[in-house]
C-alpha cells in the first residue's frame, strides 16, 4: 500500500502543478506558436522546391534535390546549432545587414530552422503527391484548352491534396516531437519550462507531466487529421457502393454464361 500511495503521489503531484502548472502551460503555447508557424511556412515553401524538383531544367532540379537532400540527411539538431550559436560567427555582417535582432533571438532562430527541415520532408510528400495525379487528367485538360495555372488549380493540386493528407499530418506530428530541441537553444518552450521546473525542485514527476502533454498532442493531431482525410474523401467513399453494383450484372452474366455452356460448345 505504501509503494502504490507514493506512486500515485508521483503521477498527481498536486503541490507541483499548483505552483508550476502556469509555467507548463506558457510552454505549450510557445511550443504551439513554432509548431503552427513553422509548419505553415514549410509548407509555403515546399510548394515552390517541390515545382522545382520536378522542373525539366536541369540546374533548379539539381538545387532543389540538393537542398532537399541537405536538411533531410542532415540532424535537425545540428541544423539548430549551425544557426543559433553559428549566426554568432557572422555578426558583424549581419549588424551590417541590419538583421543581426533575427538570428539572437532563439526564437526566430527555432523558427528558421524548422521551417527549413520541414519544408524539405514537405517539398517530397507534394512532388509524390502531383505525381500520383493520372496523366491523363494533365493530357485531357491540355486538349480542353486550359492553362498550365489552370490544370494545377481545379486538376491537380485538389487530387494532391487529398493524397498527401494523411503524410503531411505524419511530418505534423514530426514536428511537434522534434520541437523538443528547441529547449537546447534556451527556448523557454514546452520541454525549456520542464528543464526549468526539474533545475528548481528536482522533481522529476515534471518530465512525467510534459511527456503526457506530448502525448496529448500528437494523439490529438492524429485524430484530426483523421477526422479532415475521412470528411474530404467522402465522395470516393460515395461513389464506391455504385462501383461494387455496377460490376455484379457483369459477373452474373459471365457466370450465367459459363454454367449454361456446355463442354463441347464452341
Amino acid at each position: 500500500m505504501a509503494f502504490l500511495h507514493d506512486l500515485l503521489g508521483f503521477v498527481i503531484n498536486t503541490d507541483l502543478l499548483a505552483e508550476y502548472g502556469w509555467r507548463l502551460w506558457a510552454g505549450l503555447v510557445m511550443t504551439a506558436k513554432v509548431v503552427s508557424v513553422s509548419v505553415c511556412l514549410g509548407f509555403l515553401l515546399a510548394w515552390p522546391v517541390s515545382l522545382a524538383r520536378m522542373s525539366q531544367h536541369l540546374v533548379v532540379s539539381r538545387l532543389a534535390s540538393g537542398y532537399i537532400a541537405m536538411f533531410r540527411g542532415t540532424p535537425l539538431l545540428c541544423q539548430l546549432y549551425l544557426i543559433y550559436y553559428g549566426g554568432g560567427e557572422f555578426r558583424p555582417f549581419f549588424n551590417e545587414m541590419g538583421i543581426w535582432w533575427f538570428f539572437r533571438d532563439a526564437y526566430y532562430c527555432c523558427i528558421l530552422a524548422f521551417t527549413l527541415n520541414t519544408a524539405a520532408y514537405q517539398a517530397e510528400i507534394l512532388r509524390g503527391a502531383i505525381q500520383s495525379v493520372p496523366k491523363g487528367q494533365v493530357e485531357a485538360a491540355r486538349a480542353l484548352g486550359m492553362h498550365w495555372t489552370a490544370i494545377m488549380r481545379h486538376v491537380v493540386i485538389p487530387q494532391a491534396l487529398l493524397v498527401a493528407i494523411r503524410p503531411l499530418g505524419n511530418e505534423l506530428i514530426s514536428v511537434i516531437k522534434a520541437s523538443a530541441l528547441a529547449a537546447i537553444v534556451t527556448l523557454l518552450d514546452l520541454m525549456g519550462q520542464t528543464r526549468f521546473v526539474f533545475a528548481r525542485t528536482f522533481d522529476f514527476s515534471v518530465y512525467l507531466y510534459c511527456a503526457l502533454i506530448y502525448l496529448a498532442l500528437t494523439e490529438t493531431t492524429r485524430r484530426l487529421v483523421q477526422a479532415v482525410e475521412h470528411r474530404l474523401s467522402r465522395h470516393i467513399r460515395a461513389d464506391a457502393p455504385q462501383k461494387v453494383t455496377a460490376t455484379r450484372p457483369v459477373a452474373r452474366m459471365v457466370t450465367g454464361s459459363t454454367a449454361h455452356s456446355s463442354p463441347g460448345t464452341p
